[in-house]
């Protein structure tokens, strides 16, 4: 009967242990793991590279900076939309995203146009509908082709230019992924679908932790 009654009252424990631990689980500051910082080779320390301020128009006609960005964490490409190689299978892989997340108000998404010559607002405007997108979540940029491909070079540190050319034009399938604090938290294959899933898990890595 004793060991009858030990047993009956481990029955009663376990799943309340369980149950605590998935509330402390839930609600620690700490992240389910660690994502890594991405800066320039030059830097010691990844995490001294910050995304600078930037200036650039949206589908709505709204002048976009780094402030709307402060707070957030988002997913940053670079595309054109008459691209008919590895821009529509990015843009198809970012619906997933876009869908999955768009109810969180921490999170957005930044497609720059690398083509702002034909990609005016209406362009991305009818573009951006074409995805599904009606809100602020995900937002098409236009502007100066060279800050753009700045931005994609030593900001989110996305493309190479072995010419040194700042007109050289950037096609890059990279997506990065942009932590509260403006640091590089990841970079992906946008045609690869293991490699955006594996980023929307990093997502929620951010979302879910108040420390990254």
């Amino acid at each position: 009967m004793k060991n009858k009654f030990n047993y009956n009252w481990l029955l009663v424990l376990l799943p309340v242990f369980f149950i605590g631990w998935y509330f402390i689980s839930r609600n620690s500051t700490e992240p389910v793991r660690t994502l890594q910082y991405f800066g320039p080779k030059k830097l010691k320390d990844p995490r001294e590279h910050i995304i600078r301020d930037f200036s650039f128009i949206d589908q709505y006609g709204r002048l976009i900076g780094k402030k709307d960005f402060i707070g957030k964490v988002y997913v940053t490409e670079f595309f054109f939309t008459t691209c008919g190689s590895i821009c529509p299978i990015m843009n198809r892989h970012l619906e997933d995203v876009y869908r999955r997340f768009k109810t969180r108000p921490e999170f957005k998404i930044l497609s720059h146009t690398v083509d702002p010559e034909t990609d005016s607002v209406s362009v991305l405007r009818v573009y951006a509908k074409e995805h599904g997108v009606s809100d602020s979540t995900w937002l098409f940029v236009t502007g100066n082709k060279r800050d753009i491909y700045a931005m994609a070079r030593q900001a989110y540190l996305l493309a190479d230019s072995e010419s040194g050319d700042p007109d050289e034009f950037v096609h890059t399938q990279q997506f990065a992924l942009i932590d509260r604090r403006g640091h590089i938290r990841g970079q992906y294959d946008g045609t690869d679908s293991a490699e955006v899933a594996k980023m929307m898990t990093d997502i929620d890595v951010l979302l879910d932790s108040r420390n990254e």
